[in-house]
């Protein structure tokens, strides 16, 4: 697509079960600051059958609402919403694209760009405007360097960012803003693909990057089986299992449980790193954490240098002792 150097900020959103997720609010904290900064309108598009009510969207950051309403788009397929989101972006022509690196956002993007012929930059941690144009931050070369992105020639520009790796604007509920209703074509709608269902992974908790709580896991809780006291105590406190890339590489621990630069950002109000050293990948990924809590047996590792408690010791001994105090006392 040609440039536009007047076009809108568009962002992503998603529904999950028919109502917007909380990313689609943090992706309007990333647009609000770049639409301002080029003195253009920010718009959420929204792909459902009979999406929700935009408000919400209005009152986090968002200018207009493009609603893409129709039965075809009830479940979400890659090849039927990078269709679609070519038609809305060939037709309304946004300089700016902005989806979530979530598994609908890295899929439909990835085939989306291919399709417009344009650049998309993944898993961005930063963006600003330079010269009148967005400047994509991410890391590179396995999260040693910061890469600076840009794409000077061709539009929209097309990125997505971690989720939770900002928060959402507070609700402005004064905010109004125009809703813009596409309908599909029809043969934008055939899909190769056919949903058959959705199953949830059996876990412990809400997905990591939603919960309040996070306790994680690394090399040293020395072996899948010892991960039983990460999920006891996780139940306790009432969040959510995570672990390090080394416990997941070993197979001790799912990769959606992963935290860091090649898992998942998370953003807890409170984060137990147990046996975790604390590799700058892993700490990117946790740093939004608000208070930390570091067990390990090198009094040297990284991680207590982000900490707000450490503990010097083997986490096998130390949580045992933890769930029992908080089986006797209650868990607070």
């Amino acid at each position: 697509m040609a440039k536009n150097a007047k076009g809108e900020v568009w962002t992503l959103a998603e529904l999950r079960d028919g109502k917007l997720h909380p990313v689609s609010y943090e992706l309007l904290a990333w647009g609000r600051g770049v639409a301002d900064a080029l003195g253009v309108p920010l718009a959420s598009v929204v792909l459902g059958d009979n999406p929700p009510d935009p408000e919400s969207l209005f009152q986090r950051g968002a200018d207009k609402a493009y609603l893409a309403d129709n039965p075809g788009l009830k479940h979400y397929l890659t090849d039927v919403w990078a269709r679609v989101l070519g038609d809305m972006a060939r037709e309304y022509a946004p300089q700016i694209l902005i989806a979530s690196a979530t598994t609908q956002g890295r899929s439909a993007m990835s085939v989306l760009y291919a399709k417009q012929g344009c650049g998309l930059t993944a898993d961005c941690t930063g963006l600003s405007v330079r010269d009148g144009a967005l400047l994509q931050t991410r890391p590179a070369i396995g999260g040693n360097v910061m890469a600076d992105i840009m794409t000077p020639e061709h539009r929209p520009q097309m990125c997505t960012v971690r989720p939770k790796s900002k928060r959402p604007l507070p609700p402005d509920l004064s905010r109004k803003g125009q809703v813009v209703r596409y309908a599909p074509k029809k043969d934008a709608l055939a899909s190769a693909l056919t949903f058959l269902g959705f199953d949830a992974e059996s876990r412990v908790g809400l997905p990591i990057q939603d919960a309040e709580v996070v306790v994680s896991g690394g090399k040293g809780m020395k072996g899948a089986k010892n991960f039983a006291l990460l999920d006891e105590l996780a139940r306790l406190l009432g969040g959510s299992v995570g672990a390090s890339r080394s416990a997941v590489d070993l197979g001790w621990a799912p990769h959606s449980s992963q935290v860091g630069l090649s898992g998942k950002s998370v953003t807890p109000r409170l984060y137990i790193a147990c046996g975790i050293s604390g590799a700058v990948q892993h700490l990117a990924g946790m740093s939004g954490a608000e208070t930390v809590i570091a067990i390990n047996t090198d009094p040297e590792a990284p991680i207590f240098g982000v900490a707000d408690f450490g503990v010097v010791g083997s986490a096998l001994e130390i949580l045992p002792r933890l769930i029992d105090d908080l089986k006797k006392g209650g868990a607070r």
